[in-house]
C-alpha cells in the first residue's frame, strides 16, 4: 500500500500517549490506524511515517509465570507489586528488587551445573494447564484498539534462559566447554520448541500482529560471547523461531541489551523484523549498514540543546526525518532509548509531518 499524500488535517490531535519514561506524547490523525502503520513498517517496510513506539500495545500477560516472576506484566488488570518474583515456569525462584524495578535469580546453587544433566534436572512446563481462556477474556477488550500488539515474551529460550538454570558463570563457561556443547545444543532446540508453542497458544486465543522476544547479549563494553559462539548455538534457533512467526504472518521484534554492535549481523540473519540498540551502540552506523535488512531504533546524535527554540526543534526533527527516511530502510525514533526531554510537542509534530511527506514520495 503506497502511502497517500500528506495532508495538514492530520496534525489534529486526537490523543496523547504516555511512554514508559513517564512523557506524554501526541496522537495525530494518521490516515490509516496505527495498527497499519506499524505493520506496514515493520513487516512490509513501507513505512508512512517513523515508527515512535505509540504505535504499538505492549502485552505481557500473567498467565505466563515468567512475566509476574520478572515483574514485568502489562494487561488489562495491573499485577499488584506484592506477587511479583516467585517461581518462573521452571520453577526457578526469583526476587523481585524494588530499587532495580525488576527482578533475579534468587541467590542460592544454580538448578543446572553440567548442561548434560539438563534432562534429568530441568522439567519443562505444562502449558496447556495455564488459563489461556482466562487470560483471553480478560485482555479482549485490551486488546481492541487501534494500535499492533506485540506480546511480548521475557526471559528469552536462549542465553538469558541458559543464565536462570546456570547463573552467568555457568552458562558463559558452558558455551566454551566442548563436552557440554552437544548437550547444551539439545536444550536450546527444546527451549526454542517451548516458546514456538507459547506463540502457537498466543496466536490461537488473542488479538496479536506482533512479538517481541528478549534476550540480552552484552554488557555495557561488549558482547559477552563471540561471533562463533553465537552462530554456534543460538544462530539457527533464532532462524527457527524467527521463521515460524513470520509464516503466521506477523512481525518479530528483537530486544537485547548492550554494546551489540558485532552482532547485529547475527540479529539480520536470524530474520527479525527490528532491533531496538541501547545508546551506547552507534545506532546511526547500524541503520545506514543495515537498515534495508533490519528496522533500526535509532538514537539522535544531533538533539537540540535544552534551552532551544520551538524552531530549533522543529528544525532538529526535520534533520532527522531527511537523514533518516530513505526508500526501503524504515527506522524508529525510540522515545526510550532517546532522550524524553526531545520529545517535545513541536519536534514530534514536525517529526511526523516530514516523515509522512518523505515517505509519500517514495
Amino acid at each position: 500500500m503506497k502511502p497517500v499524500a500528506f495532508d495538514e488535517k492530520e496534525l489534529r490531535v486526537v490523543g496523547t500517549e504516555k511512554t514508559f519514561t513517564g512523557s506524554d506524547v501526541p496522537l495525530f490523525d494518521t490516515p490509516i490506524s496505527l495498527k497499519e502503520g506499524c505493520v506496514l513498517a515493520m513487516r512490509d517496510k513501507k513505512p508512512w511515517w517513523i515508527q515512535t513506539g505509540v504505535e504499538q500495545t505492549t502485552f505481557c500477560p500473567s498467565v505466563i509465570p515468567d512475566h509476574v516472576a520478572r515483574g514485568f506484566c502489562f494487561e488489562a488488570v495491573p499485577v499488584p507489586r506484592e506477587r511479583f518474583g516467585g517461581k518462573d515456569m521452571f520453577g526457578i525462584e526469583w526476587e523481585f528488587i524494588d530499587v532495580a524495578g525488576g527482578s533475579m535469580v534468587k541467590p542460592g546453587a544454580p538448578l543446572l551445573e553440567d548442561a548434560n544433566d539438563w534432562k534429568d534436572v530441568i522439567h519443562f512446563p505444562d502449558i496447556d494447564s495455564w488459563d489461556w481462556e482466562g487470560s483471553a477474556e480478560m485482555n479482549r477488550e485490551y486488546l481492541s484498539s487501534d494500535k499492533a500488539n506485540t506480546m511480548m515474551l521475557l526471559n528469552g529460550c536462549w542465553f538469558e534462559r541458559l543464565i536462570s538454570f546456570m547463573d552467568f558463570e555457568g552458562a558463559a563457561m558452558a558455551l566454551m566447554d566442548e563436552d557440554q556443547e552437544d548437550a547444551l545444543k539439545e536444550l536450546i532446540h527444546e527451549m526454542t520448541s517451548l516458546y514456538i508453542r507459547i506463540i502457537d497458544k498466543c496466536c490461537a486465543v488473542y488479538n496479536l500482529d506482533g512479538f517481541q522476544i528478549h534476550d540480552d547479549w552484552g554488557s555495557q563494553m561488549a558482547p559477552f560471547f563471540s561471533e562463533k559462539i553465537a552462530r554456534t548455538f543460538f544462530l539457527p534457533e533464532m532462524k527457527r523461531l524467527v521463521d515460524h512467526v513470520h509464516e503466521k504472518k506477523m512481525y518479530i521484534e528483537l530486544h537485547s541489551c548492550g554494546h551489540l554492535e558485532k552482532r547485529c549481523n547475527i540479529f539480520v540473519e536470524a530474520g527479525f523484523d527490528a532491533w531496538h540498540p541501547m545508546p551506547m551502540n552507534d545506532t546511526v552506523s547500524l541503520f545506514e549498514t543495515y537498515g534495508d535488512k533490519i528496522m533500526i531504533g535509532v538514537v539522535n546524535d544531533k538533539p537540540f540543546p535544552p534551552d532551544a527554540s520551538e524552531e530549533e526543534q522543529r528544525a532538529c526533527a526535520r534533520e532527522f526525518a531527511q537523514r533518516f527516511c530513505k526508500p526501503g530502510k524504515p527506522v524508529s525514533f525510540s522515545l526510550f532509548y532517546n532522550d524524553p526531554s526531545q520529545a517535545t510537542p513541536a519536534f514530534r509534530e514536525e517529526l511526523y509531518k516530514v516523515s509522512r511527506e518523505l515517505y509519500a514520495q517514495f
